[in-house]
Parts: C-alpha cells; sequence; structure tokens
C-alpha cells in the first residue's frame, strides 16, 4: 500500500481528496490541525519522516484574506514558514511535494489568462504569504508540483455557492461584484487533477517539477457566477432571486481583490493531459449535492 500524506483534511479539498477515487494501492492520511500544528516546523519534519510517504499534498492554508491583513505573522507562518518545513524534510526524505496556491499571487491587472510563468505582484498580505510559501517550496530542493488555484466552491465547508443560497434564501434581491473575473472550480474536479499530479510524481522520478493552474473552463464574475447559482439553483427547488450588479468600489474590504483571476490551463494540459470542464458543469454537481437533482 502506498500512502499520500493530506494536510487541510477538513478543508473543501481535503474533503474531496478523500473521497477521491485514488488507483488501486494508494491510501491518503488526511490530518488537520488537530493532528498536526502548522506553525511548529518540528512537528512537520516528524510527520513527513513517520513513514516513507509516497507523496505529501499540502492543501492546508490561512485562507482568510481580510483577516489576513491584521493577522500577518500567522498567515506567514501557515502559508510560507510550513510549506518551507515541508519542503525540506520531502527533499531529505525523497518524497514529492504537491503545494497548493492561489491566483493572489498576481496583481490581477492582466488582459486575458495568467500563464504560470506570468510576473507575480501579490496586492495584499494572503497573496504575499503564499506566494512566499511557493518560493520556499521551489527552492527546498524536494521534486514539487506547485498548482494555483481560485474561486474554490463545493457542497461543504464555507463558500461563495453555499453563501449565496443561505443569504439568497433570506433575501429576495443581493448586491454582488460585477467586475472581478474569474473561474470557479469545483474542490472535487481539483482533488481528481491533484491525485494525477501526485501520482504521476510519484510513478516517474524523471517528471520534473514545475507550476500548474487548475480552475474550471470559462470566464464569468462573481455577480455572473451568482446568478447561475440562482438560476439553476431554482431549477432544484432553491430561491429566487434578483442580482445587482456592483462595482468593487462599492463593497470595500480590507484586503484588495484581483481584478482578472483568469487562469490558463496550458500548462496543466501539456503535462499531465488534464483539461478541466465548464464551470457551469462543475456547478450542476454541487447543487445536486446540496439541493438535490433538478427534474
Amino acid at each position: 500500500m502506498r500512502h499520500v500524506l493530506v494536510t487541510g483534511a477538513g478543508g473543501q479539498l481535503g474533503t474531496e481528496l478523500q473521497r477521491c477515487a485514488w488507483p488501486d494501492g494508494w491510501e491518503v492520511v488526511a490530518i488537520d490541525l488537530a493532528d498536526l500544528d502548522l506553525t511548529d516546523t518540528a512537528a512537520i519534519a516528524a510527520k513527513v519522516a513517520e513513514r516513507p510517504w509516497a507523496a505529501v499534498i499540502n492543501g492546508a492554508a490561512y485562507t482568510a484574506v481580510d483577516k489576513a491583513e491584521s493577522d500577518q505573522v500567522l498567515a506567514w507562518q501557515v502559508n510560507a514558514l510550513a510549506p518551507a518545513a515541508f519542503g525540506a524534510a520531502c527533499a531529505r526524505a525523497g518524497v514529492p511535494l504537491v503545494q497548493v496556491s492561489t491566483d493572489y499571487v498576481f496583481d490581477g491587472d492582466k488582459q486575458g489568462a495568467w500563464e504560470v510563468d506570468d510576473p507575480v505582484g501579490p496586492l495584499g498580505v494572503y497573496g504575499a504569504s503564499k506566494l512566499g510559501g511557493e518560493l520556499a517550496v521551489r527552492t527546498s530542493g524536494a521534486r514539487h508540483a506547485i498548482v494555483r488555484t481560485a474561486w474554490v466552491v463545493s457542497a461543504h465547508g464555507a463558500n461563495f455557492v453555499k453563501t449565496m443560497l443561505r443569504v439568497g434564501a433570506e433575501r429576495g434581491r443581493l448586491r454582488v461584484v460585477d467586475d472581478q473575473h474569474g473561474s470557479p472550480t469545483a474542490a472535487a474536479d481539483l482533488a481528481r487533477a491533484l491525485v494525477t499530479i501526485a501520482t504521476r510524481l510519484a510513478d516517474d522520478a524523471d517528471l520534473p517539477s514545475g507550476t500548474y493552474h487548475f480552475s474550471n473552463a470559462g470566464p464569468t464574475t462573481w455577480a455572473g457566477f451568482a446568478r447561475a447559482i440562482f438560476e439553476k439553483g431554482a431549477m432544484r427547488g432553491g430561491p429566487t432571486v434578483t442580482v445587482e450588479p456592483i462595482a468593487t468600489a462599492d463593497y470595500p474590504t480590507p484586503a484588495r481583490r484581483p481584478a482578472n483571476s483568469l487562469l490558463s490551463h496550458d500548462a496543466i494540459r501539456a503535462t499531465f493531459g488534464i483539461t478541466p470542464r465548464p464551470w457551469g458543469e462543475a456547478l450542476d454537481d454541487i447543487l445536486d449535492d446540496l439541493l438535490g437533482a433538478h427534474a
């Protein structure tokens, strides 16, 4: 049996990685904060040395984007120093590491989808700390894949789809930002991509380290995504809600968000043959889980 260590067991991605159909002979060992303190680099090193892992997937992160602006030390500990510790430990053990990162490493000013080698320029603490994690992994000596993603949603945990359905059930009209562009990502689809990447890294010692992007396919805005949630949800008995588009300036937050979070899939398609499906199809699956399949 080949064991893969997965962090962030209770999160959206960690949950889906445990639900995924892994190849025969593979078993997930998923851990959360109760099992491993991500601010304790010695504990991270001990966990990696605990057994001969086939791969490590670090899906845990400090993801409270606005809170990170005032909680900088913890954000950097979890998002940068913990990946540094995983990278160093994986390098010593000869274990491949998959590090999950974010669109927030970019400033959002580009027209069109971001390529993996485009210049980075995070706008706040969250993006900067995640970029720090990327740099730590790249320079650790561990064979690795860094996978950036964006707008992650699922039928569990806290995310935009569940928030829209909950708030929409209380109000008939919602104001949603319409000038931030991106592609939603189903945690289940991201998990399946990471299974492919982790197993390939483990099976092919000649596969080089690299950086990749994964989201579902197709552009939208938060307002466009909200409309789709309510339109598709209404077919399943969900609330009927009017979405009023607003500008980012009309919804100020402590942290700045990238105006463009569209991610190119060229690298992940070329290396792993992964072609993400449209986000609308992925949303259908999530709403089926939350509301039941529509007639």
